[in-house]
């Protein structure tokens, strides 16, 4: 450490150009780096539902939950499974251990799943595998909102749906408040008579053909894929051509004895918004992208596609988050802006301008090599970083005024510039290393908080870690190399 402050000050016009890039890239970090409200973490926890259409709770509880964790008590990393039936269906919620493979849970879950379809009733809708994460929970929603036909807002909604989904930085866009559509099949009893049949031959062969059918799992070296074969209707047509049976070598079709018509279903919720019937889209981003920026490219591609939008029907963004989280971000950067300048005015008003002038270097210095690190290892800025930034203001300026301090009373004492910054971050530089060593070892143990608690709060001890190492930095090599070149001495340390 002492050849390179040596070195550093030799070569001072390198170390002048190397700051210069650290603010640069530092400045170009904080633009960029995702801005969010809280951090980015993971909830062990995956949720598995089915639907079966008047099931009772008893019911459920043999027919539909005990298949399930029969299957499910057996995945590796599983901490505890609480499950739950009720009228129409049953859910499990599976919570792991702290730092599990959300990935690999997820693929064992699916796999269990798959394994104990084989038991679930045939009536049993396809059983639903969902990750917690609150990364994942909507940032903003759309209302679409007006007195048209359904039929021409929900294919709106729809339209919009795909562009949305399109966006690079989202994940999914959910339509809530759209009537589903639904196949009414109208049965021709003459017809059905006339070629000797019965209502549930046609009942059982449209639940036969309209399934996923499980064909077992791809092993690989790393990992497992289910495999299924897809058996879904997919058209009106698909279902006409259905065959029943052969009859004096013709294929007789649900065509032949029924009439097949796409309507919507009787709604069970209706959405309205300022008192006019509405569509709500719900839009989530991707794992670690911006907020703000998801946001605005979605206000962006609406306006793009300003002309998809009938006189009739108009939209709102509504439940911004974006709107939140710059309102939070601003009020914490204003007091971080709030503290600096207070730590500013305390220094200046003690050592004078040509030291407060170095010692304040250390500041956006220390801010801008963390704020870095967390960019280019993929932390995000929120609430806890920048409650760790105001919290690390006051110790930021330590070793740079020791430095400083040193530096001017060796000057006083007859020193030049360069060797009195040179012989002060020489001599201080252990010393400041182990101040900065001692407070950080004050902050490590929270790295190792277990849960979830601790993965929201491991932000705080990163964040000072990195900016009082950059704090040593500007100390004994940044400060030192600038103090040799533009440093002037200080009357309060003359005798």
């Amino acid at each position: 450490m002492v050849t390179l402050i040596t070195k550093a000050i030799e070569y001072a016009r390198t170390v002048w150009l190397l700051l210069i890039l650290i603010f640069i890239a530092g400045i170009s970090s904080y633009v960029d780096i995702s801005k969010e409200s809280d951090p980015d973490v993971p909830i062990p926890m995956v949720y598995v539902s089915v639907h079966y259409d008047g099931i009772s709770p008893e019911d459920g509880v043999s027919l539909l939950l005990k298949p399930l964790e029969n299957e499910l008590k057996s995945i590796s990393g599983l901490d505890e499974m609480q499950s739950q039936a009720y009228q129409d269906g049953a859910s499990i919620k599976l919570k792991f251990n702290a730092g599990f493979d959300n990935e690999k849970a997820l693929t064992d879950v699916r796999e269990a799943v798959d394994t104990a379809k084989a038991e679930l009733p045939n009536e049993a809708d396809e059983p639903v595998v969902k990750e917690i994460n609150v990364s994942t929970f909507p940032i903003v929603s759309v209302a679409l909102i007006g007195d048209a036909p359904e039929r021409r807002m929900a294919k709106l909604a729809e339209d919009l749906q795909d562009i949305i989904e399109g966006i690079p930085t989202v994940l999914e866009a959910e339509i809530q408040g759209k009537p589903e559509n639904q196949v009414l099949i109208e049965i021709n009893k003459s017809k059905l008579e006339s070629y000797q049949l019965n209502p549930f031959m046609v009942i059982d062969a449209i639940n036969n053909n309209n399934k996923l059918v499980t064909a077992g799992a791809l092993e690989t070296a790393t990992s497992s894929y289910a495999i299924k074969v897809p058996g879904l209707f997919k058209t009106r047509e698909d279902i006409l051509n259905l065959p029943l049976v052969t009859q004096a070598d013709r294929m007789i079709t649900i065509g032949d004895v029924a009439d097949v018509k796409l309507v919507f279903e009787d709604r069970e919720t209706i959405t309205r918004f300022n008192g006019k019937p509405a569509i709500i889209i719900e839009v989530s981003k991707r794992i670690g992208e911006n907020v703000i920026e998801t946001v605005d490219l979605l206000k962006t591609a609406l306006k793009d596609n300003q002309s998809l939008f009938p006189e009739s029907i108009k939209y709102e963004i509504i439940n911004d988050q974006s709107t939140q989280i710059k309102d939070m971000l601003s009020d914490l950067q204003n007091n971080v802006l709030a503290s600096v300048l207070l730590v500013m005015i305390i220094i200046l008003s003690i050592l004078g301008v040509s030291s407060a002038s170095l010692v304040a270097l250390a500041i956006p210095g220390s801010f801008l090599m963390g704020v870095m690190m967390l960019y280019f290892l993929g932390f995000t800025m929120n609430v806890v970083v920048l409650f760790a930034l105001i919290l690390s203001v006051g110790m930021l300026v330590d070793g740079a005024i020791v430095v400083v301090e040193m530096a001017d009373s060796l000057m006083n004492k007859g020193y030049s510039r360069i060797d009195a910054f040179k012989k002060a971050a020489r001599t201080v530089v252990w010393p400041i290393a182990a101040s900065t060593a001692t407070t950080l070892a004050v902050f490590m143990p929270l790295l190792f908080w277990p849960g979830i608690v601790g993965e929201f709060m491991k932000f705080m001890p990163i964040t000072l870690i990195f900016t009082l190492t950059g704090s040593l930095i500007m100390a004994v090599i940044f400060v030192p190399v600038i103090g040799s070149k533009i440093a002037k001495k200080n009357k309060h340390n003359q005798d």
